[in-house]
């Protein structure tokens, strides 16, 4: 197990780093909201401790805005409650109408998921009809995003990719949020002839495909079907609706595994067990067995949670692909911490930041059905949060408008900064990488407090 789970830490020992955490976030936020131009676009990632954007779509908007609302859920300061109500309302409207990307629930949840989740658990008094303004918003978000539906062979299907109808992305698992949102308030996507399709099955049966062809199950599909490894995209024939291979975009290659879309998967898995855990039997008349349903999202999230504990370094932080071509030159890395500061092969903080998150809300899900195996994998967060949260992962710099270092977005495109004197990227930081931790550090910090268990349909 190259994970060295630390069986004695708690989140309550992590408590000062926590804190120390949520004041340098206070100082980032600031930072970047006073030099950010949005005529440049959205802040994406930085280079030389300044964030910059670059990429195909506005992907990260929500999470620069939707920090300020984790920061007011933290800390209680209001100038953040009113930054981010105010940013949500000046630059997130096209999001919700975006017909073009698979990002719903990061942007849009992000942004009007946190400010209603925050009114419904009563941490603010809502502005004037700011409710049924968020309500409106999260129904057709979930809405427009499952209209991006391929059809494949045996009547179901899946939320295809900005790449298109053919291309089917792991890191989706976590837009489905936008979906449950939408459906526990109680909305649908009308079709042709007033068809009502329902959100709740879409949810499942992109889950279900998701699971099939892009999560290895140990079965021989292909030479290199380990269990709980993940394809980052699968490509189908659109014309007759079969699969066609595994791909990747942003890993080495389709029979590698990039490291972020495995994290994607442990914490869209895990979260979408908590989200239909709560739902009603009578939710899934006409879906299938409830009990089914849950067993076979179970099996995701602990596959793919098990092999991210076995292919991380010792820290829990992990390289950014498991199978990277100079990975051979290092030698029995996965036996140590990880080095940012190698020859090699970057490592990707961002990664350990998602699947930390993934691995605590799997742990917390099992809590009452296997206290051993919850216990293995809350350890394992909490392993990981107390890497992450200490140097050399921390920002402590006031000069970095980062928050975690050691990020990297695409380095098959050459992407990520390289500074002087090193071989490979790292000491920069990614907008997803800095929410994933502030949102896993108010995971963590809810649980000291012992405050509400965080979810993104918390209230509804």
């Amino acid at each position: 197990m190259p994970i060295k789970i630390d069986p004695k830490v708690t989140p309550l020992a992590l408590l000062p780093n926590l804190n120390r955490l949520f004041n340098l976030s206070a100082d980032k936020i600031r930072s970047i909201e006073k030099g950010w131009n949005p005529a440049r676009g959205t802040p994406v990632f930085t280079v030389k401790g300044k964030y910059t954007s670059r990429g195909w779509t506005e992907w990260t908007e929500g999470f620069q805005h939707g920090a300020a609302f984790l920061q007011f859920d933290a800390t209680g300061e209001a100038e953040y409650l009113e930054l981010g109500r105010a940013r949500t309302i000046e630059r997130m409207a096209s999001h919700v109408s975006h017909t073009g990307v698979h990002d719903h629930g990061f942007n849009n949840v992000s942004t009007y998921g946190n400010l209603l989740r925050l009114i419904r658990e009563d941490r603010t008094s809502p502005l004037p009809m700011e409710e049924d303004f968020c309500k409106l918003a999260l129904k057709v978000s979930g809405a427009v995003q499952a209209a991006r539906w391929t059809p494949i062979k045996g009547g179901r299907g899946y939320i295809y990719s900005f790449n298109g109808p053919h291309s089917l992305f792991i890191d989706t698992m976590r837009s489905l949020r936008s979906l449950a949102i939408a459906h526990r308030l109680g909305h649908v996507l009308m079709g042709e002839r007033d068809q009502r399709i329902s959100l709740l099955q879409r949810i499942i049966e992109h889950s279900q495909v998701t699971a099939e062809f892009a999560i290895y199950r140990g079965k021989g599909r292909d030479a290199y079907d380990v269990p709980g490894r993940t394809a980052h995209e699968s490509i189908f024939n659109t014309n007759d609706g079969a699969y066609r291979c595994p791909n990747s975009q942003q890993g080495y290659s389709p029979f590698t595994t990039w490291t972020r879309g495995l994290a994607w998967a442990i914490c869209g898995f895990a979260e979408q067990l908590e989200f239909l855990g709560s739902l009603p039997l009578s939710e899934f008349q006409g879906l299938g067995d409830r009990t089914k349903i849950l067993e076979s999202f179970r099996r995701s999230a602990q596959l793919t949670a098990d092999y991210y504990i076995e292919e991380a370094c010792a820290c829990g932080v992990p390289v950014w692909d498991t199978g990277a071509p100079h990975l051979r030159e290092m030698g029995e890395y996965k036996n140590h911490p990880a080095d940012p500061f190698n020859a090699c092969e970057p490592v990707d903080s961002s990664a350990a930041a998602i699947a930390a998150q993934g691995l605590w809300r799997l742990g917390s899900y099992l809590s009452a059905r296997n206290k051993k195996e919850a216990a293995r994998y809350g350890q394992a967060a909490l392993t990981i949060a107390k890497t992450l949260l200490d140097e050399p992962y921390i920002s402590l710099s006031p000069k970095h408008q980062g928050l975690l270092l050691h990020s990297v977005y695409h380095r098959p495109n050459g992407w990520d900064y390289t500074h002087p004197g090193q071989k490979i990227p790292n000491g920069e930081s990614s907008m997803w990488g800095d929410y994933h931790l502030r949102e896993l550090a108010l995971l963590l910090l809810r649980k000291t407090t012992g405050q509400n268990y965080l979810t993104f349909f918390a209230g509804l």
